[in-house]
C-alpha cells in the first residue's frame, strides 16, 4: 500500500502548546490518480492534518513520505514547490486584480513585470484551462466574477504551479448546485490526467459522488478507510459520530399564524454606492420557516444586518406591528427579534472571553446589581444551565470560547439568543461549517421552535437545509427576490437555476 502512495502520512501526532491533542498516530495515504475524501466532525483533526500536509504546521511526531521519500515542509511555499497545493474555503484572491494578475502573483520569474512574461503566462493558462475544463476569464477583476468562477481560478493557480496533489477544503460550500455539477467532472478529468485530489466536505452524498476512497477521522484518530463504491451515507455518518443517526428532520405541515415580521420595499446600500438589496418585500408568520436561498454575496448578509439594526436601510419594516425605523439593535431585540449571525466567531462571540461572559453578551440587564456591576454568581448559574439545556460541550463556564469546537460555539450562540424568549428568529447560515451531528441538532431545534409558534427567517446556501426546513422559499440574486414560493412548488434544479441568475420563467417553467 505505502509503495503505491503518492503521499503517505505515517503516525502523525499533533499536540498544541496548550496541551490540546489534535491528532494521534494518524496514518493517511493518497494514491496517484485518485480523489480521496476526508471526513470528520468539527474538531476531528481534518484541518490540522491538511495544514501539516500543506506545510502550514509541523507535526509533533510521525513522518510524511512524498513520492516514497521522507519529506518535511516548513512552509506552504515548500509544499507547493514539491507539488502539493491547497485551495482554502475562503479564497486567497485580490478582488480588484484580474484572474491573470492573481495567478501570476508570487509566480517564479517576476510575475507580470515583463510583457513577454505576461504573454507566456497567458498562453500556459489557456492551455491548462483547455486541458482541465477550468475555463475562466483572465482579464476581468475577480470581484466581478461569480464564486464558482473564482474557485476555478484558484484551482488554475495551483495547476499553473504544477501541483500533483490538490487539497480542496469544503470546495462546494458556496457553489450553486449547477456549479457543483460542473466541478465534479473537472476533478475527474484532473484525475485522468494523473493528478490526485484530497476532497474535504461535510456533505456525505458529495463524497459518494466524486471520491474513490474516503478516510474518516474522529477525535483525532482514523476510525475507518473505505473504498467509496463499497460504503454508504449511513456507514460514513456512523463512523463520523460513533453511533447510528436517525432519519432526517420531520417537518409536519401546519397552518401559519399571524404575520410577525413584515418587510416592504427594503433597500440597503452596498459598497461603492451600489445597492446590496433593492426593493425586497416579504412577510414571516408565526409558526413558519421562511427561507432565503442564494449563493453568498447576493445581498443576504446586508438584508439581515439591516433587519437587526446593524446597517442603514430604506423602506418599511415592522416587528409585531411596530416600525423598526430608528431603533437600535438592543431596542429591536427587546421587541422580540433575535439573530444568529453567519460568522459565529467574529460576529457571535468574543473568542477570548469565557463561556460565562459570552453567555450574557447582549443581555446583561438581568445580571446587573443596583450599582451596575455584574452579578457573576447569577451569570455563572445561567451559563451552566445554558450549557446543559443546549448540550454545549465545554471544559466549563470558565473555558475561553475559542476552546470550543465550531459546533459547540454555534450551540452557545443559539442558546444565548433563544434564552431571550424571542418571537422572531433570524438564522443566517446556522449550520455552515458544522459537522453532521451539530447540523442535525440545529435543524431539529429550528423545526421544534417553528412548531411552537416562532417565526423563523432562515438564510442558507445549503439546498438540503432549505428543502428540509422551509415552508416558503425566496431565492435572492443580486439584491432582489425571484418571488416567494411554497417549498412544494420547487425542486433543487429550479432553485439552483434561480440561485445562478436564470430568469424566473425559464427556471420555473
Amino acid at each position: 500500500m505505502q509503495s503505491e502512495a503518492l503521499l503517505s502520512a505515517q503516525g502523525i501526532t499533533k499536540i498544541y502548546a496548550d496541551g490540546t491533542v489534535a491528532l494521534t498516530a494518524v496514518d493517511f495515504a493518497v494514491r496517484p490518480g485518485e480523489v480521496h475524501g476526508l471526513l470528520g466532525e468539527n474538531g476531528a483533526g481534518k484541518t490540522t492534518l491538511t495544514k501539516i500536509l500543506s506545510g502550514l504546521l509541523q507535526p509533533t511526531a510521525g513522518k510524511i513520505l512524498w513520492r516514497g521519500k521522507p519529506a518535511r515542509f516548513s512552509s506552504p511555499r515548500e509544499a507547493l514547490r514539491a507539488g502539493i497545493g491547497m485551495v482554502h474555503q475562503h479564497f486567497a484572491l485580490v478582488g480588484p486584480f484580474t484572474g491573470l494578475e492573481n495567478i501570476a502573483l508570487g509566480a517564479e520569474g517576476n510575475g507580470l513585470l515583463l510583457p513577454m512574461r505576461a504573454e507566456t503566462i497567458r498562453q500556459k493558462l489557456m492551455e491548462l484551462a483547455e486541458a482541465s475544463g477550468l475555463r475562466a476569464p483572465l482579464d476581468v477583476p475577480v470581484e466581478e466574477l461569480p464564486v464558482g468562477v473564482q474557485q476555478r481560478l484558484e484551482i488554475l493557480k495551483m495547476l499553473f504551479r504544477n501541483v500533483d496533489l490538490l487539497i480542496l477544503d469544503e470546495p462546494t460550500a458556496v457553489l450553486t448546485p449547477q456549479e457543483v455539477a460542473e466541478l465534479f467532472p473537472i476533478l475527474r478529468n484532473l484525475v485522468r490526467q494523473g493528478k490526485s485530489v484530497i476532497f474535504i466536505t461535510h456533505k456525505l452524498r458529495e463524497i459518494l459522488s466524486v471520491t474513490d476512497r474516503v478516510t474518516v477521522l474522529r477525535r483525532g484518530r482514523v476510525v475507518g478507510v473505505r473504498e467509496t463504491p463499497g460504503t454508504s451515507v449511513e456507514e460514513l455518518a456512523q463512523l463520523m459520530v460513533g453511533e447510528a443517526l436517525g432519519g432526517g428532520v420531520r417537518r409536519a405541515p401546519r397552518p401559519p399564524g399571524p404575520v410577525l415580521l413584515r418587510v416592504r420595499d427594503l433597500r440597503v446600500p452596498g459598497p461603492q454606492g451600489r445597492s446590496a438589496v433593492e426593493g425586497v418585500s416579504f412577510e414571516v408568520r408565526s409558526g413558519e420557516i421562511f427561507a432565503i436561498a442564494g449563493v453568498q454575496g447576493n445581498g443576504q448578509s446586508e438584508l439581515v444586518e439591516a433587519l437587526v439594526g446593524l446597517r442603514p436601510w430604506a423602506g418599511e419594516v415592522e416587528v409585531l406591528g411596530q416600525s423598526l425605523r430608528g431603533k437600535s439593535p438592543a431596542q429591536i431585540a427587546a421587541l422580540g427579534l433575535v439573530h444568529i449571525p453567519e460568522d459565529r466567531q467574529n460576529l457571535g462571540l468574543i473568542l477570548d472571553f469565557h463561556v460565562v461572559e459570552n453567555s450574557v453578551l447582549g443581555g446583561l440587564k438581568p445580571f446587573l446589581d443596583f450599582l451596575g456591576g455584574v452579578r457573576w454568581p447569577r451569570a455563572t448559574r445561567f451559563a451552566q444551565e445554558l450549557l446543559q439545556r443546549f448540550a454545549v460541550q465545554a471544559r466549563g463556564v470558565r473555558a475561553p470560547a475559542r476552546s470550543l469546537s465550531g459546533g459547540n460555539q454555534q450551540k452557545l450562540v443559539v442558546g444565548r439568543e433563544l434564552s431571550k424568549s424571542p418571537r422572531i428568529l433570524l438564522a443566517n447560515q446556522p449550520t455552515r461549517g458544522l459537522d453532521i451531528a451539530a447540523t442535525r441538532y440545529i435543524r431539529d431545534l429550528l423545526v421544534r421552535l417553528r412548531d411552537e409558534g416562532m417565526a423563523i427567517l432562515l438564510v442558507s446556501a445549503d439546498l438540503d437545509e432549505i428543502f428540509e426546513l422551509a415552508d416558503r422559499v425566496a431565492v435572492m440574486y443580486r439584491g432582489t427576490f425571484s418571488g416567494v414560493h411554497p417549498v412544494e412548488e420547487l425542486d433543487r434544479e429550479k432553485v439552483g437555476l434561480l440561485m445562478g441568475g436564470v430568469a424566473l420563467k425559464e427556471a420555473i417553467g
